[in-house]
């Protein structure tokens, strides 16, 4: 994808790592503890990468500025922070595309509007913390994706210019990010995208239908 390539940027959820199932888990928990029936893991999965807000609002019917929306919040996010990587784990091939690109001497980070007291504990227990060259979550930089702030920040902590860098992400605001900061764009079709995204209106440089194929996008000259 880029001859000079020298880093690869990742969002997290449904990009580098399949956290829909603890997220899902998370929201059961709670809907439980209010008295309701668990939601089918269909329903929640396309909606993980919007966050807790998105959560609240196929769980609950929350949205924000609703009087009962911050303590959910709350909530939701310390029974998510107790049940980080029960059953989260690295896309099929991400393991060994981390570990060609480190072969390669290629940096690899993350630009996640996750936040830090989630992003670290989870990337720790999935022993990716050490590798990870840039890492930049949704409470450190500002202003959050689609700015491309993030990016640039991310860029700087991994020592390289964005425009020999490339992102990829599984949500509008992602590519959005990725162009605007002067990266080449992957949109991660096997992620978390939602049944009225349609992907093509995101301009991306290139697409990865299966997690699997971004070796190949990456990495073929």
């Amino acid at each position: 994808m880029l001859n000079n390539l020298r880093a690869v940027f990742f969002d997290l959820d449904g990009t580098l790592l399949d956290t829909a199932p603890d997220m899902a888990l998370a929201l059961n928990i709670q809907r439980e503890v209010h008295g309701k029936k668990p939601l089918p893991f269909s329903d929640i999965r396309p909606y993980v990468s919007h966050g807790a807000a998105a959560m609240l609002r196929i769980g609950f019917e929350l949205e924000p500025g609703h009087k009962d929306f911050d303590d959910f919040r709350k909530q939701y996010l310390n029974i998510y922070a107790d049940n980080i990587a029960v059953h989260t784990e690295l896309f099929s091939g991400l393991k060994e595309l981390l570990n060609e690109l480190e072969a390669k001497n290629i940096a690899w980070g993350v630009a996640t509007n996750k936040p830090e007291f989630l992003t670290l504990p989870l990337l720790e227990a999935l022993n990716l913390r050490e590798s990870c060259s840039g890492l930049v979550c949704g409470d450190t930089v500002k202003p959050t994706k689609p700015h491309p702030n993030p990016l640039f920040s991310a860029a700087h902590q991994a020592g390289v210019k964005p425009v020999q860098s490339v992102y990829v992400g599984d949500a509008w605001r992602d590519i959005a990010a990725g162009r605007a900061a002067g990266m080449k764009t992957v949109v991660a079709e096997y992620g978390y995208i939602q049944p009225e995204d349609n992907i093509m209106d995101w301009k991306a440089d290139a697409v990865a239908k299966e997690s699997t194929d971004l070796m190949q996008l990456l990495l073929s000259r």
